[in-house]
């Protein structure tokens, strides 16, 4: 069984370019928080998207299936999954989510996959799409992938729904990126 990187968020940890889910690289914590939840200054400066970008999902589940990640989970996500699930809190976790290694040191909530590396949500389609978690929702547009045109461009390689079907204005994008980089996972000592 292949080791799992520390930290990556969602799915596609494995690929060369390492998909929507880049492992760790080596660097402070600080860093790390700027890199993966905070926009840069540069990219608040010169948005290369500022006509917009075009994304339409194209279902393909390449972000959902069959290489490791972490789909981090905060209170707002949680919440919702009960309510899809029908579970109580501690039902959902005990049933759906782990405990994993986090960037500051503490160990936050997170999805389950499965032997294949499915994420334990998926089966034929995500089973809790209209309730799923702010990662999975704002995807792709996260910090690192709008960092440049270059790391937009490459994520497309991995990704058949970018640059394609519905157009999402600055300002649609700049919301999402928000959701995002706000959206803090649940901590272990917090429950």
């Amino acid at each position: 069984v292949p080791e799992r990187s520390k930290g990556a968020d969602c799915k596609s940890v494995g690929s060369a370019f390492e998909g929507s889910n880049p492992s760790l690289p080596i660097c402070g914590v600080e860093t790390l928080f700027q890199r993966f939840f905070f926009v840069s200054d540069r990219m608040m400066e010169n948005k290369f998207y500022s006509q917009g970008l075009n994304f339409t999902c194209a279902r393909c589940s390449h972000c959902c299936r069959h290489e490791p990640g972490y789909v981090y989970l905060s209170q707002i996500d949680l919440t919702n999954l009960c309510q899809c699930f029908n579970l109580e809190e501690q039902e959902f976790i005990d049933k759906y989510c782990r405990w994993v290694p986090y960037y500051d040191g503490s160990e936050v909530l997170c999805l389950r996959e499965k032997e294949n590396y499915d994420c334990i949500l998926w089966d034929t389609h995500c089973q809790a799409y209209a309730g799923r978690p702010i990662q999975c929702s704002t995807y792709p547009f996260w910090t690192w992938i709008l960092e440049s045109e270059g790391t937009w461009i490459q994520e497309s390689k991995d990704c058949p729904g970018i640059n394609k079907g519905q157009h999402w204005s600055c300002e649609q994008i700049q919301a999402n990126v928000d959701r995002y980089k706000n959206n803090i996972p649940i901590r272990k000592q917090e429950r």
